[in-house]
């Protein structure tokens, strides 16, 4: 075993024996045993109870606008009181959330769970129907919203009798099924906070999935899973500041104030879960960002004196290759990192060139995981850059073939998860239930395998695996090695049909600014690199920027329909 793998295995141990902060337990849930954090919060209210002493420290920051913790709370109260006592909203109700990333959503969001109704967060950036969809399928009763969802889902609301709150709409009139946020606060203002009596087994949140194999679905999570989610994650901090002390060293030195860049969409998990409420948990300052851009991000940073940064691996990369970046003074960042998807080997070497002394790393979850999975930082990170890290204390994992047969943790398959911090299932509108997992077991429908000192390494999705004539082609490891051409800027890989080796692979290519690169490069430069059956057969060069979902990610459906449109048969 290595040094860092012993190291981290030592930390844990001290974190999780008895009497220690994270100590660990056992308890029941749906009839089966699950590892949890003893000294977990219960429920969402008591995860956000010690931060109400916080009294004037700055919470929140938007553009020009700083939300105090006796402000923030002041906003949740008094929504909270309004929901129940105007509105009607009780226990196992569904209110939606429904907009870009303002104060506005966090502390609508913390009313709804407060008041034991079940938190529905929607896609700010899909369309009418896709919020539609939303609304319906949750059987949503009322809905927290900004002025461009509000005129998006006008039609639903007026159809389904659904109320809405909106937040940013100025003074303009907004008919009959809206009223202002501000008017709803200024209400409920003074007035005591509901006593709602909250079960750790009550739900609290609804979290749709992207929908890119169909229409998205709602992973249903109780308040226990949530919170639990949450301490992991603070764990994994926690671990990595014991095994990396002389980092944590330098960043205490420096003065600066932890606090935490909000540049993800809150209605994803890594924005809800990951920024919001670990640092609420924490009592720490969050900046938000309205939308992603790289050189608004570095003046946030420098303005703000920002100590954590996280995102998925294409906003890392742009905001480490600004064109700002060295101008702008950033000696305040430390911690940065990219989850959310596969980091490419080049992240690394990129970030650590830039911030020798980054407290970097990575990290694997899911939104039916409440983020909780693996993680990495520090020395793990810099040893083993392409690995997402060691498990949560909390997580069983096994590797599985196609018909779900148990393999040795070492070999390459499907990544099946199973832990107290895991949805409780997917939200049935039809029957208002959850479609159980299979004995607690979730198949993530990842690939990927276990070294022999428990970290762990994802190969791909397993739907973007092609197939070419008999042989496995991993999209993920096309990709990592194309995006190593220094004239290379954006990649994703492909499956596209052929008759006789049933599929073929196809790539996509924009190029970084004012470089030149031709098909043939390309070829080149994998046939080099891997085998020959993984050069591909199409290349296509963007000249413009691959398209991306709200958190980032390279929309790779879109790519591949595209294609397919341009190059019938």
């Amino acid at each position: 075993m290595s040094t860092i793998a012993a190291q981290l295995e030592q930390a844990k141990a001290q974190l999780t024996q008895a009497g220690a902060p994270f100590e660990l337990t056992t308890i029941d849930s749906d009839g089966a045993a699950y590892r949890a954090f003893k000294n977990a919060p219960q429920t969402l209210t008591q995860l956000a109870a010690p931060s109400r002493a916080l009294g004037d420290k700055c919470f929140l920051v938007y553009e020009d606008e700083r939300w105090s913790y006796e402000q923030f709370f002041q906003h949740v109260d008094a929504l909270a009181g309004q929901l129940v006592h105007q509105h009607q909203i009780g226990k196992g109700d569904r209110v939606a959330v429904a907009m870009r990333n303002y104060p506005e959503w966090m502390s609508a969001f913390l009313a709804i769970v407060s008041i034991g109704a079940v938190a529905v967060p929607l896609n700010s950036w899909g369309t009418a129907a896709e919020l539609a969809y939303g609304l319906t399928h949750a059987q949503v009763r009322l809905v927290f919203c900004d002025q461009p969802r509000l005129e998006a889902m006008l039609p639903t609301l007026e159809k389904k009798h659904i109320r809405a709150v909106v937040a940013r709409s100025g003074d303009r009139d907004l008919g009959a099924y809206a009223v202002h946020y501000g008017d709803v606060v200024e209400a409920g203002r003074g007035g005591q906070p509901p006593r709602v009596a909250l079960s750790t087994d009550d739900p609290a949140i609804i979290l749709y999935t992207s929908g890119t194999t169909g229409k998205p679905k709602g992973a249903l999570s109780r308040h226990r899973n949530v919170c639990q989610a949450i301490f992991s994650l603070t764990f994994a901090a926690a671990c990595a500041a014991i095994v990396n002390p002389d980092t944590i060293e330098k960043m205490a030195a420096s003065g600066f104030e932890p606090s935490s860049l909000l540049c993800v969409p809150l209605f994803h998990v890594s924005g809800c879960h990951s920024v919001f409420l670990v640092n609420l948990l924490a009592g720490r300052k969050i900046a938000i960002m309205h939308k992603w851009d790289a050189d608004k991000a570095l003046e946030c940073i420098e303005r703000e004196r920002i100590t954590t940064f996280a995102g998925v691996p294409t906003m890392v990369r742009q905001l480490m290759e600004s064109k700002h970046f060295d101008e702008t003074d950033t000696s305040s960042l430390f911690g940065m990192g990219g989850g959310g998807a596969a980091s490419p080997p080049q992240l690394a070497e990129l970030i650590y060139n830039k911030k020798p002394h980054a407290f970097a790393g990575t990290g694997y979850g899911l939104t039916e995981t409440n983020a909780t999975g693996a993680s990495s930082t520090g020395i793990a990170y810099r040893q083993k850059p392409t690995s997402a890290g060691t498990l949560s204390p909390l997580i069983e994992l096994e590797i599985r073939d196609e018909d779900g047969a148990v393999l040795d943790s070492t070999a390459t398959g499907h990544i099946w998860l199973r832990g107290i911090s895991l949805m409780c299932g997917y939200w049935d509108a039809a029957s208002a239930t959850v479609q159980l997992l299979e004995d607690g077991w979730f198949n993530t429908e990842d690939i990927g395998y276990m070294d022999d000192e428990g970290f762990l390494f994802l190969v791909d999705r397993a739907k973007d695996m092609i197939i070419r004539g008999g042989e496995n082609i991993y999209a993920a490891e096309i990709e990592a090695c194309i995006a190593g051409h220094p004239a290379v800027d954006e990649v994703v890989a492909f499956g596209v049909p052929h008759d006789e080796l049933g599929e073929e692979l196809a790539v996509a290519v924009h190029p970084r600014d004012g470089r030149a690169i031709d098909e043939a490069e390309i070829r080149d430069h994998v046939a080099q690199r891997l085998a020959r059956f993984k050069v591909p057969t199409h290349v296509v060069l963007s000249a413009q920027e691959l398209p991306k979902n709200a958190t980032g990610k390279l929309q790779k459906k879109i790519v591949r329909a595209a294609f397919l449109e341009n190059h019938q048969p």
